[in-house]
């Protein structure tokens, strides 16, 4: 067996439109293909031995066991790989379950489909779940618990963390979208300029002035003191001399922390003589030079959190210990407690594993302890001198025990400081009483304070306090997304998605657009080249500036990871016609149609699908979209067209010159035709079409019949604004057109314009796509027969795996199928070939270059233009 390609889909894909992260393995199964599991002597034990808890899989059997009753009867090792890729995930703390395996149409090559959490861990499993096939295979021994250790070292090195991660839960509960930035945990939630980033828990909100007060401890008890809340007494130190001051004032016990510090970092507590606050004034000036010496408080630690001013959880933490038993030692009692289910490795589960460190030994050797010592039974040993929950910590809920005027002050105190987000440090013997009557203090204030104490207590009631965050966030009303349209289809994508941006924009909206030539803010072009997939709709969708996009969403993108966006407004589907098939396992017009689907089936259920009731394929899922639908024809008397009128609905046809909206029997004329110039005065029918699917998506949208129409008049078509897209070039005695027509349906979408091109002689200069079949390019061929009266055969760029005269001699074979008598010759290279074809134009020749590198044959022909107007200056 071997892989051949491991793709990551992270968005709406051909297999599932709800579940957006699917690894897609492409595998071969080379010799194993004649070996299904049941013809694999002692299989069915190895791996039930291997992977137990593989009995949960139920399969198509329906009924736990079922996967291994298939592995009984006989499967093929492609189903095997995808159920011990999920289950291995599964067994490292990502639980995953939907998965597919289908044979390609090459006999013993699969893909196989399963969903991840992590894509680093997603890639992994797939690469290992096929190595562990082939160890059972082969009776060969496998470490699964190295496996399963390495997919969760992978996992935290890039997962979000639990904070982070609770509040992108919320927010995908609420359907908003969200986009990590980067490989940390900062996420832009919502699209455009209706989005909001996070860090952890510090907001686009959070005031950086209070988060400098926050990180300032001297500074934060200073202004805390200053409004009369309780704060331990104390002051800050650089140097044994001005501790020894301050212990003189306060008296022991004392707790000493970095002035900078974080999560409890440098920090010593109840320390109780000279020698150990010296030590521990030597670890706080590792983290910060100016070390925070106060009375220690006794009590409990309490970890009170604010949002937007108000609290919203309050819990007791307690730091990592262990309860003796009279018979195990220390090291044993720790190992015990490890194996507690609630405990995982880093934040996989409510709690961490204790780890014994430095901080567990200092802790020790006061007590005269060592990790050999056995204590009293009920005996309580802290092994941690915080209680952060990242080092082994629990924690209690006591959110409905808390005092009233502890809230209030609480309250108070994020106001004080500022923060939006307030973790609020408490020491006191209890919150049911005021601070004032139970004598307890303010210990620090904390911007970023962690979720996951109060999302997962140890005890007591969890509280989703990621629920007030994106509350703040976008309070009711406000929106989280701007207005999408995607554009998807065979031929037109780029001059429809181009048509209505220019409608957008005129219409007062600040448009961001991917085309095939470049991503555009406002038509300024921000990146060159084809823009068509997911990254550069995520480009547009990151941007703040951007009020509305508009996408044009090609097949490759959707095949290679998906789409870029979770739902749009509107999807466009121009047609569906022949070009690229044999290619990615897509085959015929079926399998392209499944592709295709994709834009619509993401369109909203309160949105619409537009789609081109002239054409067959597209027609075929009219009735089997969730969304609404419109269509569009050139036909006013299509039967769909007909049908859909009966019905009451709302279509977009040319009728008797006029692009019109038709709702049932009611027509609503925008304008005729030919006075929209990308059109060509009517000529161009297949711009047209362009202009039915633009104007039908722009009216649903609600775009009024008047902005649309005036914004059609103002879309002047050139080689700045519509690239390779029947761009005329005028010369003093004959034309040139430069359009990026690459397969049949192109070639004869030029063919009908052409028919009304009044011209001498008719030269074409046309090449073959290497990755096309032989039927594509030789059908290329017999339309070029056709429509020209002399073909210049030129060569592609990339000739993708064929060569030169293979393709050469299919475009030949095609012209000489057209039963015209039709002259040709062959000039290699595609700027030779122009210059060729304008040296030999006579009056009224008109030259068409279908062109794969549209910049390079433009700028050579506007270099032509430019030297004629030289000429004539000279001449004047």
């Amino acid at each position: 067996m071997k892989i051949e390609k491991i793709q990551a889909l992270r968005g709406p894909n051909i297999w599932s439109i709800r579940r957006k992260k699917l690894i897609q393995m492409r595998l071969d199964l080379e010799e194993m293909e004649n070996y299904p599991t049941n013809k694999i002597e002692g299989f069915r034990e190895r791996i039930e031995k291997l992977i137990p808890s593989l009995i949960t899989h139920r399969c198509s059997e329906g009924v736990e066991g079922g996967f291994f009753h298939r592995v009984e009867t006989g499967t093929w090792m492609g189903h095997v790989i995808e159920h011990i890729a999920l289950e291995i995930q599964t067994l490292a703390g990502m639980d995953v379950g939907f998965g597919r395996t289908r044979e390609t149409k090459t006999p013993g090559v699969y893909n196989v489909v399963f969903n991840y959490i992590e894509e680093n861990a997603g890639i992994y499993a797939a690469e290992e779940a096929v190595t562990i096939a082939k160890a059972l295979i082969e009776g060969q021994d496998y470490d699964l618990n190295a496996c399963i250790q390495k997919l969760k070292e992978i996992r935290e090195r890039v997962r979000l963390g639990p904070s982070t991660g609770s509040i992108v839960e919320e927010a995908a509960s609420r359907r908003i979208p969200w986009i990590r930035l980067g490989t940390n945990s900062l996420v832009q939630l919502g699209y455009g300029v209706n989005q909001q980033r996070f860090q952890a828990t510090i907001t686009g909100k959070t005031s950086s002035i209070a988060v400098d007060i926050a990180c300032n401890k001297e500074l934060t008890k200073r202004m805390l003191h200053d409004a009369a809340i309780p704060v331990p007494i104390g002051d800050l130190v650089v140097d044994e001399e001005g501790l020894d001051s301050v212990i003189r004032k306060i008296q022991y016990p004392i707790v000493l922390k970095p002035l900078d510090g974080n999560h409890g970092k440098g920090s010593s507590i109840n320390v109780n003589d000279w020698e150990s606050a010296k030590t521990g004034l030597e670890h706080a000036q590792k983290y910060s030079k100016k070390v925070i010496v106060e009375k220690y408080i006794t009590g409990y630690d309490f970890r009170v959190l604010v949002i937007n001013n108000k609290m919203v959880a309050a819990a007791r933490r307690v730091p990592a210990h262990v309860v003796g038993d009279g018979e195990m030692n220390l090291q044993q009692l720790i190992e015990k407690e490890n194996k507690d289910p609630r405990r995982g490795y880093g934040h996989e589960n409510v709690l961490t594993e204790i780890e014994v460190d430095k901080d567990t030994l200092e802790l020790l050797e006061k007590l005269q302890y060592t990790l050999e010592t056995i204590p009293q039974r009920g005996e309580v040993v802290y092994l941690k001198s915080t209680a952060n929950l990242s080092t082994g910590g629990t924690s209690i809920d006591v959110t409905d025990m808390v005092h009233p005027e502890n809230i209030t002050m609480a309250e108070r105190i994020s106001k004080i400081i500022g923060l939006d987000v307030c973790g609020i440090d408490i020491m006191a013997e209890n919150l049911t009483q005021p601070l004032k009557e139970s004598g307890g203090a303010i210990i620090e204030v904390n911007a970023a304070p962690g979720f996951r104490m109060h999302l997962a207590p140890s005890e007591g009631l969890p509280r989703n306090v990621a629920a007030p965050v994106v509350d703040m966030l976008y309070p009711q009303g406000k929106p989280f997304t701007i207005p999408i349209i995607a554009v998807t289809g065979t031929n037109g994508k780029t001059t429809t998605t181009r048509l209505i941006s220019h409608i957008v924009k005129s219409n007062g909206y600040r448009v961001g657009f991917t085309t095939s030539d470049g991503i555009y803010i406002q038509n300024t072009m921000l990146s060159k080249g084809d823009t068509t997939g997911p990254l550069s709709a995520e480009f547009i969708l990151k941007d703040p500036t951007v009020e509305f996009a508009v996408l044009e969403t090609a097949r490759g993108g959707i095949l290679r990871s998906g789409l870029g966006f979770s739902q749009c407004d509107i999807g466009v589907l121009t047609n569906i016609e022949e070009d690229h098939l044999g290619m990615n396992d897509i085959h015929s017009l079926k399998d392209l149609t499944k592709v295709k689907r994709v834009v619509l089936d993401s369109v909203k259920k309160s949105g619409w699908s537009v789609l081109n009731a002239d054409n067959e394929y597209s027609m075929k899922i009219v009735g089997d979209l969730d969304s609404n639908v419109a269509i569009f024809s050139m036909d006013e008397n299509n039967p769909h067209i007909v049908k859909f009128a009966k019905e009451g609905k709302i279509t977009c046809i040319y009728e008797e010159g006029f692009v019109t909206i038709k709702k049932g029997d009611w027509k609503i004329r925008i304008g005729k035709a030919k006075d929209f110039p990308i059109t060509m005065e009517g000529k161009a029918r297949f711009m047209i079409e362009n202009v039915l699917a633009a104007s039908l998506a722009s009216y649903l949208y609600g775009f009024g019949i008047e902005d649309i129409s005036n914004s059609l008049r103002t879309f002047i078509p050139s080689a700045q604004l519509t690239p390779g897209r029947l761009n005329v070039f005028k010369f003093k005695n004959f034309k040139v057109l430069i359009d990026f027509a690459h397969n049949p349906s192109g070639y004869e979408a030029i063919e009908d314009y052409l028919k009304n091109v009044e011209s001498t002689k008719k030269i074409g200069i046309i090449s073959g796509v290497g990755d096309r079949r032989d039927h594509d390019i030789r059908e290329c061929g017999k339309i070029a027969g056709r429509m020209f009266d002399y073909i210049i055969i030129r060569n592609e760029k990339h000739l993708r795996g064929r060569t030169e005269d293979e393709i050469n001699g299919l475009i030949i074979d095609g012209i000489n199928e057209a039963g015209k008598d039709v002259s040709y010759e062959i000039i290699p290279k595609e700027i030779e070939a122009l210059k060729h074809a304008m040296g030999m134009a006579e009056e009224g020749t008109f030259i068409t270059a279908l062109s794969d590198v549209i910049s390079n044959a433009i700028d050579l022909v506007q270099e032509y233009q430019a030297r004629e107007l030289l000429e004539d200056d000279k001449n004047l």
